[in-house]
């Protein structure tokens, strides 16, 4: 029985797009749909969040280059934000509480979301799991452990996982148009503070999608052109200002100004598969929600990993990822001057959560919300995780620490609550 839970817990719920195409497969069934149509829905919801995960380990593949260039360039020693990392180094000692937290999590998901206004079904994996982890190891860090803990983490986390898509459905809606679709992502605070700035600061009338381009330049209104160039123009810059030596350490045998075309190349080709997965995924599982909607959580909205606002508004995903980089470099001078330990900007978190939040900031207040907002979330991502140190316990002390916004707000709220209260 336990080897049997123990695959369920990692083997199936460990695994984001076999969780999006259970679900929608039990809506489809829901729904009474034919055979073929079950099948046919489910695995092109399998296969399109697939198809969204290549298209996000091509872009991994291709900033963790640039951010070693960056480190070795210009000597920055400090913790690189990395969830998977930080995880890895947790799960060696809270595993089996982290994954009775993420499998009781999921269900308590489901109770909120049939018992409270807030209908939101969290389908990214992969986060689910993350928060669980920093749950676990906060609470142990506050002398909470074993059955306390389990409830306890598993309780706080159904309730964020209905909660935090409903905090973002307002801007969501500005931004896909209906009420369909909610946003599944540890990194919502970012996106919230975004959306705000863009509100109080911008004009939702001068979008980033509407921007002026010479009839000569016209081919920039192609997504995946203007991506390619905008990389290879500064992957080249940062090869350039590292030097020959640093670069070729990254670059093996390949010459080095090749290596960082082709390293920028790489992006748009990651970014294109996403956004095709995104499209594919989001046509099939958004019809099967309307069974579970109907049948097992009324009126169900799915809460999806953050690529799929991308495709919603592509120009902001490059203005906002240049802008949060921007604002995280602002951070760690920051963070220097004061003598806190420093936090490296992570291309990764910077591209995903920083896009994200220059949909959010474009969607209320156009091209300037876009880098506002997004130049905000670069310093959240910078300023709060050094606060999570404190209450992270053992597992503070490594080189690395949780990047998105909700693992250190949650992190820190939980942690010093905790220490409070006993």
């Amino acid at each position: 029985m336990r080897g049997f839970l123990g695959f369920i817990v990692n083997d199936i719920l460990s695994q984001p797009a076999i969780i999006a195409g259970l679900m929608a497969m039990i809506g489809l069934i829901a729904l009474r749909k034919p055979l073929r149509s079950i099948v046919t829905g489910t695995l092109k919801t399998i296969v399109g969040f697939l198809i969204l995960g290549v298209g996000a380990e091509a872009i991994v593949q291709s900033l963790n280059p640039l951010g070693e260039i960056l480190n070795r360039g210009f000597g920055i020693q400090g913790l690189i934000p990395n969830n998977e990392a930080i995880v890895g180094v947790a799960v060696k000692t809270l595993g089996q509480q982290t994954a009775l937290i993420m499998s009781l999590g999921f269900l308590f998901n489901l109770l909120f979301a049939r018992l409270t206004p807030f209908k939101y079904v969290f389908l990214t994996g992969h986060h689910t799991f993350f928060m669980a982890c920093l749950l676990s190891a906060v609470l142990t860090a506050a002398d909470i452990e074993g059955t306390a803990a389990i409830l306890i983490g598993s309780v706080l986390l159904g309730l964020l996982m209905v909660g935090i898509p409903a905090l973002a459905q307002p801007f969501m809606r500005k931004i896909t148009g209906d009420n369909n679709l909610a946003i599944g992502h540890f990194g919502t605070f970012g996106y919230i503070s975004a959306a705000l700035i863009g509100k109080w600061f911008g004009n939702p009338e001068k979008s980033t999608e509407e921007l002026k381009v010479p009839q000569g330049l016209s081919f920039l209104r192609d997504t995946t052109v203007s991506t390619a160039l905008t990389m290879v123009i500064l992957y080249v810059l940062v090869a350039l200002m590292a030097g020959p030596d640093v670069t070729a350490k990254a670059a093996g045998d390949q010459n080095y100004l090749m290596f960082a075309v082709m390293q920028g190349l790489m992006f748009a080709v990651g970014l294109y598969v996403i956004l095709a997965g995104v499209r594919m995924m989001l046509a099939e599982i958004v019809p099967a929600f309307q069974g579970i909607a109907e049948k097992i959580v009324p009126d169900a909205k799915p809460a999806l990993d953050c690529p799929i606002t991308f495709n919603y508004a592509p120009t902001a995903v490059i203005v906002g990822f240049i802008s949060s980089f921007a604002g995280g470099l602002v951070g760690l001078a920051v963070l220097a001057a004061i003598g806190a330990p420093l936090i490296i900007p992570g291309l990764v978190p910077h591209f995903f959560t920083g896009a994200t939040a220059g949909v959010f900031g474009n969607a209320t207040g156009g091209r300037r919300g876009a880098v506002l907002g997004a130049f905000v979330n670069g310093l959240l991502i910078s300023f709060l995780p050094a606060l999570l140190l404190p209450v992270l316990g053992d597992i503070g002390f490594e080189n690395t620490t949780f990047g998105d916004t909700d693992f250190s707000v949650v992190g820190i709220i939980i942690g010093y609550l905790a220490q409070w209260l006993q």
